[in-house]
Order: C-alpha cells, then structure tokens, then sequence
C-alpha cells in the first residue's frame, strides 16, 4: 500500500544536519521528528494491513535482536520498533524513523540467530545511514496498466500498481552504494552483540539461491535491495579484515533459532485465500469466484485483484460497510463517476446491487461495472475497470467475473491448512537427498536445500537438526 500521499508537505523545509553514521554535514529536506513522522504513518499502515505473525517466540525473537543492536547503534534516541509480519514474501525492510519489519517468510530461509541478526542490522544501517529518508522522499509511485486510474477511487489508488509490486507494501529502493554500506553496518552491528560473523555469507548466499532457483518466489528482498556485485564475496572479504580475537566466543545459536521456526507458517496461508488456477477460494470466509483466464492476480489482505495480461483492465474485490445498495452508492457515488444503468439482482443466490458506470480521468474515460454483493452479512464491492477501447472486449470478461461470485461449499477446499516447517533431529549422518527421500516434504527438493543451507550432496552429521516443510496446498 503506498502511503505517501501525505509527505509531501514535509518536504518543504530545507536544513544541514550531521549524518550520523558519516560524520559529514548535509543538506537535509527532512528534521529527525518530521522522519520519525513518515516511519511512525508508513509502518502503522503496514501492521494494520498485513498484520503481525502470532507467534510470540519469534516476534520477541525479533524485538530482542534488534532492540539491542538500535542501543549500540549511531541513533540510539530513535522511537524503534521491530516487526515481524505475516507475509510469506522473504523480504526484510525498514521506514525512515527506525521501524523494521522482517516477513516470516524470511525467517524460514534463514538458520541462525546470526543469520537474523545480520538481516536486522543490515536494516537499521538503512536508518541511521539515512538511506530510508531519502529513498522515501523520492520514491515514486508507479502505475501500471491503467494509467490515471488511481483517480477513480481510493481504493484503484491502494491496490492499481500492486500486481506490478508484488507485496502492496512501500518497499523503498536503495542504489549500490547504500546496500554496501547497510552491508557494512549489518556487519558490524552483528559483532558488537557477539553474533559470529562467519555466519553472514550464508544469508546472501541464501537469497541468492532462492532468486536463482527454477520456479521459486525471487524474493522481495533480490528487487528492493539490489546487489551491488559479489555480496558473499564481499562479506567474506569483511570478514579476512578481522584479528582472530574479535571472533572468539561469539554466538550462532542455530538450535534455538530453529526451535523458534518450528511449526512457523511456510508460504502463503491458503485459510486467508488461494488460487487454482483463475480460481480464487477463501476457506474461512467461505467464498469463491473465478477470474478472466490468463490474467495476473493477486490475494492482498484487505482485497484480491487481477489485471489483464495487456493492462486494460482491472478487477477488484474489497470489503466494504453497509447493505448492498448502500455499498454500492458509496462506490458510484464518487466524484467523476456517471452510472449508465443500475440495479438489484441475485448472483448465486446472493443478494446483490449492480451499476454499468464511466469514469472521468485525467487519461482519458475508463468504462466500468461494479456490483456489491452480501454473503454471510458481509457485504463485498467487486468493480470491474476497463479503458474504454477495450471495453468491447474486456466487459464480457468482467461482467463474468463478478457474476462467479459463490457461496463455497466444498468441504476439501474449506478444510485446508497451511504448509508448516517441521524439525528432523537425524539420527545418523546423511546426504541432503537421503534426508529428502527419507522425510519427504511437500514442496519440491530445491526449497528443502535452500531452507536448510546445503546441497543433495552435502553430508549432515547425525544429531543435526533440519527443516522440512509438511502439509499445505497442493
């Protein structure tokens, strides 16, 4: 969700001030409070939206890593805070002001307590190298496909770009330069809580396996924190610098890192929704409804959204307040649109207000058709958005779409739970193939290697302790 619509006016006033991690003076566009400001507003509407994990291990996992690494930091006086979010996305990201987030999906690729800490430091070097603050004052929100749409709503604001994305959350960009030196303060922060550095390589390593592998969710972190050449190889190179003494007594803690992953959620949760195919099923709320074939799609957590593989056009399902008829006017009632025609009817049984709308743009006239259904006394607004060039070909479409809506009865489908790390403590030495063949996984053998750090080759020692993912999906 982009949410800096209203940062605007904190940009107005211009000051030098000393960046705290290099010591020079600079032109400054944002005061510490005004940062603090666009952190504190950014990331209240992320934990919102997306919500935190609950599971208290990890999150006070999380919390103690970084609450003690922010204290020994440059910018110890910032309001921190830590999160880890239930987003099955592997990404790691900071906003201006010291709040953190670390998804747990990332925390399932990752095998140590040093493993962690070095991502969570390599965070807080984005805030107090002030990276955060200027990315966010000129970050950019990008549009796709219908261009000028966010004009239409609020909510074609929200979620128009986010299947260009990928997460709907404001991941801020950094250059080269930033990355090596959050690599750098990652580094160093790591050490001055003890964490055994020797430990860092593998989580770039890690990454970049994930991004390299055939089929495997590349992961947000590969797109907002980009490479800035031979990352292990410079960490490794951080780590030659070292005198031997700086590394005696430091901690990994694996086995405890792995007790608190234990059970934790892998990928997405299919309770909160999934997919087969252009099918789209939410178990709990116990719907379903089926998209245009070939589209692009995506389950949010507050909407689901699809747009045309060609861009002209766009489908949305949000929750909304009031009855039918009255989420409805809501939604046409908005400055620039003009109903052609309206409605009551019954999709599916379901209780149902219908309305064929156009609306003005500064890109032109976009043709529409939204429909605001009731299902188990809530009420849910599908719109349906086209430019008006391809609404010949594309209403049918969505006119379809919406009128796919159902109540979802199929019990197999309702029942599903999700996909969970599971721990195998071996009871002698193995490959990574015979731990695979031997506890089977759900997901495919690639995943197993890369959560665990090793090849189908690599000989484990028997008392160790690895993942396997059970359950979920199929």
């Amino acid at each position: 969700m982009r949410r800096i619509f209203g940062t605007v006016a904190l940009l107005s006033t211009a000051a030098c001030a000393t960046n705290p991690v290099s010591g020079r003076r600079e032109l400054s566009l944002i005061s510490e409070p005004q940062e603090i400001q666009m952190g504190r507003e950014a990331s209240q509407g992320d934990v919102k939206r997306v919500g935190e994990y609950g599971n208290s291990g990890a999150q006070a996992l999380v919390q103690r890593i970084g609450t003690q690494m922010a204290a020994k930091s440059e910018r110890p006086g910032l309001p921190w805070e830590f999160h880890l979010l239930d987003d099955a996305a592997v990404n790691a990201f900071a906003y201006p002001g010291g709040f953190i987030f670390v998804t747990r999906g990332l925390m399932t690729y990752l095998n140590s307590e040093a493993e962690l800490a070095e991502v969570i430091g390599h965070e807080i070097g984005h805030v107090t190298a002030k990276h955060t603050v200027a990315a966010m004052s000129k970050q950019q929100i990008a549009q796709i496909g219908l261009a000028g749409a966010s004009i239409l709503s609020q909510r074609v604001a929200q979620y128009g770009d986010m299947l260009g994305t990928g997460a709907g959350l404001l991941f801020l960009k950094f250059g080269r330069d930033d990355e090596l030196q959050a690599d750098e303060l990652g580094f160093r922060y790591s050490l001055n809580l003890q964490y055994d550095v020797r430990e860092s390589p593998k989580v770039f390593t890690t990454l970049g396996r994930l991004s390299a592998a055939s089929g495997a969710r590349v992961p947000e972190w590969q797109s907002t924190h980009p490479d800035p050449g031979n990352r292990v190889q410079r960490a490794e190179a951080r780590l030659a610098t070292l005198p031997a003494a700086s590394l005696v007594n430091t901690k990994v803690n694996r086995d405890a890192y792995l007790r608190v992953v234990d059970g934790m959620t892998f990928g997405d949760d299919p309770r909160q929704g999934y997919f087969r195919g252009a099918r789209f099923v939410h178990p709990a709320l116990k719907f379903e409804l089926t998209f245009p074939t070939g589209w692009k799609t995506m389950n949010l957590p507050d909407a689901v959204v699809a747009q045309s593989a060609d861009g002209t056009a766009q489908l949305q399902l949000v929750p909304a307040t009031g009855t039918p008829a009255q989420a409805l006017q809501q939604f046409v009632g908005q400055q620039g649109i003009t109903v052609r025609q309206q409605s009551q009817t019954v999709v599916n049984g379901l209780t149902a207000s219908l309305a064929e709308f156009d609306a003005t743009t500064q890109s032109g006239t976009l043709t529409g058709v939204a429909a605001a259904i009731q299902h188990q006394n809530v009420t849910y607004v599908l719109f349906g958005i086209s430019t008006s060039a391809a609404a010949p070909q594309q209403s049918p479409a969505l006119n379809a779409a919406i009128r796919s809506f159902r109540t979802l009865t199929d019990a197999t489908l309702i029942n599903v739970q999700p996909a969970t790390v599971q721990l195998i403590t071996l009871p002698e030495a193995m490959t990574g193939q015979t731990f695979l063949q031997r506890y089977p996984s759900s997901v495919d053998a690639t995943q197993v290697y890369i959560i665990n750090g090793i090849e189908a080759t690599t000989m484990v020692p028997r008392g160790s302790v690895l993942k396997r993912v059970v359950g979920g999906v199929r």
